[in-house]
């Protein structure tokens, strides 16, 4: 005689744990900003629209540097528009770099996993999905976006500023032997720790500070992998590369190979 209970799926035995998911963790992306008025709203919007599409938790956190154009006060707007418990600002007082920029920001992000890319529109927000589920299946330390593999590459540059780069990206690849394809980008995805961790062996600033980040992951045995990206050269603003940067990545390039 059929009994009376209703069937259906059993309930989950108390003992047993939740499926972890993509919403357990948390992304804290870092914009560093200097002069990026124009951008810095485009940015934010996109971020905001690529993670609500995708479902993933997250905060992005402005690194303001003392920007003479009054991104700040577009960021405190921002901060107003989107709420402060998605937009953070925390700026410094002057331009102290991009490394220490990275550094500031990690001290006040509360997510597991950190996020870095520039604030003027060169990285879409389009890849952060792509970055995360990258990470997901190889349980990747960092995943780097890169311009000089697979379907990768960089759009709006001149002739002279391709050469400049992919001669920078050379050099590095046989003086110091990364174990990445693009050592020079700055759109990356860390798990916290393994930034933090990685920010107390680097001595380097400015653009340096990327490359030397891979390097020291390398020693460090830390495992990276990567994703294809697009790299789109500004539309607003002008670009902080100059002949100052260039030769300070000369001397950090030098400098890594020494003490690698």
């Amino acid at each position: 005689m059929a009994s009376g209970e209703a069937s259906g799926p059993s309930p989950r035995s108390p003992r047993e744990p939740e499926p972890r998911t993509p919403r357990l963790d948390k992304y804290s992306v870092l914009l560093p900003t200097y002069n990026e008025r124009e951008n810095l709203p485009l940015i934010v919007w996109l971020l905001v629209k690529s993670f609500s599409e995708s479902g993933f938790n997250y905060e992005i956190i402005i690194i303001d540097d003392g920007s003479p154009d009054g991104t700040r006060d577009v960021a405190e707007q921002l901060e107003k528009i989107y709420g402060s418990d998605k937009i953070l600002l925390r700026p410094r007082e002057q331009k102290l770099g991009l490394g220490t920029a990275y550094i500031h920001g990690v001290k006040h992000a509360t997510g597991n996993y950190i996020i870095i890319m520039d604030a003027d529109l060169s990285h879409h927000p389009k890849f952060i999905p792509e970055f995360i589920r990258k990470q997901k299946e190889g349980n990747f330390d960092i995943v780097s976006g890169t311009r000089y593999k697979g379907n990768g590459g960089v759009y709006g540059w001149d002739l002279k500023r391709k050469i400049i780069s992919r001669g920078a990206n050379f050099i590095t690849q046989i003086l110091l032997r990364p174990g990445a394809s693009d050592l020079t980008g700055s759109f990356r995805l860390y798990r916290k720790e393994v930034l933090q961790k990685l920010i107390e062996k680097c001595v380097s600033k400015g653009y340096v500070f990327q490359m030397e980040m891979i390097v020291r992951a390398r020693q460090l045995n830390y495992t990276v992998g990567e994703v294809p990206i697009s790299f789109v050269d500004r539309v607003y603003g002008e670009s902080k590369l100059g002949g100052n940067e260039i030769v300070s990545f000369l001397k950090g390039l030098l400098t890594l190979f020494a003490t690698t």
